[in-house]
């Protein structure tokens, strides 16, 4: 059975959004639209690799064209550019940003690739910026839409570049401290009557921020420990509400104390079935 190519997968789209005998819910769809399915099919990704699930990365990583490609059909139909455009692009980029590879230049290693990569970057933001009329910021190209963890990660990290740091990873911890000493502040003016949401939500930010900037001097990826988080707690929870169901109840039915309990045995009982898995 022939395989589908590229090719085959543009005129799919190509049919989908066609004006008369399209899919409504694809002809309906703008740039606007689609931007959360596309953030989301890279989470998708994210989580299948996370997994080691390979034949879920494949399937998500063909949604995740898709994405590109439904972009694309839409930048075609407004006249700005077409999958081909997309293509030359990132294949001009990767030429320019290799040229270790694709030209004369040498790197002793991939840490100096890395540098090299980011002063090449560096110089793109620059030009664009000169040629919008704009000053060059360090900040430039740190997107709005990326996660609020992870942007604020690239924009301290960009601050660091210059000098706008802290000198290690202690001072971050009392950086910790004193943000948290405010944040108790105002929630106790809340719990006395003040109308100060925005300042409570304000400090509370500073502490999230701070607490990107340990990731950073650590050498962790927040997004990747919190997906971590989240994961043992759903793991966990589940248990609870497993050893509950079996006893015929419910967890909405039990203390906070009897729940505490559960969670420990949960705790207990998946870290004994995971060291078991790893001795097999």
């Amino acid at each position: 059975m022939a395989r589908h190519s590229i090719d085959d997968l543009l005129t799919i789209m190509r049919r989908l959004r066609d004006p008369k005998d399209g899919c409504p819910w694809d002809k309906a769809q703008d740039f606007a639209t689609i931007a959360p399915y596309t953030i989301e099919e890279s989470y998708e990704v994210a989580e299948a690799i996370a997994d080691n699930d390979m034949t879920s990365l494949k399937d998500e990583l063909g949604d995740l064209l898709f994405q590109v490609v439904f972009h694309a059909q839409m930048a075609t139909e407004a006249g700005e550019f077409d999958f081909g455009d997309v293509i030359d692009a990132i294949c001009g980029k990767m030429l320019r940003r290799h040229p270790h590879v694709f030209g004369n230049a040498t790197v002793e290693d991939a840490d100096a690739q890395t540098i090299a990569w980011e002063e090449h970057k560096k110089r793109e933001r620059d030009e664009k910026a000169r040629a919008e009329g704009r000053v060059p910021s360090v900040l430039d190209g740190v997107a709005y839409g990326y996660p609020a963890l992870m942007r604020s990660v690239k924009l301290a990290k960009r601050a660091a570049t210059v000098g706008f740091d802290w000198p290690d990873a202690s001072q971050v911890l009392d950086k910790i401290q004193e943000e948290t000493i405010e944040l108790a502040v105002e929630m106790a003016d809340a719990k006395a009557g003040a109308q100060n949401h925005d300042k409570v939500e304000s400090e509370l930010g500073d502490i999230l921020f701070a607490y990107t900037n340990l990731a950073r001097f650590l050498k962790v990826d927040p997004e990747r420990a919190l997906r971590g988080t989240n994961r043992r707690f759903e793991q966990r929870f589940r248990r609870i509400e497993s050893i509950l169901a079996a006893r015929g109840e419910r967890p909405q039915d039990k203390s906070l104390e009897e729940l505490e309990d559960l969670w420990q045995q949960a705790k207990k009982e998946l870290r004994n079935e995971s060291q078991a898995a790893d001795h097999q």
